[in-house]
């Protein structure tokens, strides 16, 4: 028996991750790597030797942009599942 999927609730719900995985990543990449490094630079700790501002610029939204990919594969695996989405093993 299959579980009556509703297709326009699984839609809203992948595009509310999306959205909200593109918030993040245009926040860390745009806004801590161009807009508030000065900002970052002067009132937060450096690290390393390297401001961070210019770390976060240079690594950290790197190091975020995996995270994000990480994140999306999971919410997306616990959606799938929630809507009956997942892979099945096929018996021989």
């Amino acid at each position: 028996m299959t579980k009556s999927v509703d297709h326009r609730a699984y839609s809203r719900a992948c595009l509310r991750i999306l959205a909200g995985l593109l918030g993040i990543w245009f926040f860390v990449s745009f806004g801590c790597g161009i807009l508030f490094r000065e900002w970052m630079d002067e009132h937060l700790p450096p690290v390393g030797t390297a401001p961070f501002g210019f770390w976060m610029a240079q690594q950290g939204s790197i190091i975020c942009f995996i995270l994000i990919l990480i994140a999306y594969a999971v919410l997306m695996k616990r959606l799938d599942a929630k809507f009956g989405y997942t892979e099945r093993e096929e018996v021989q």
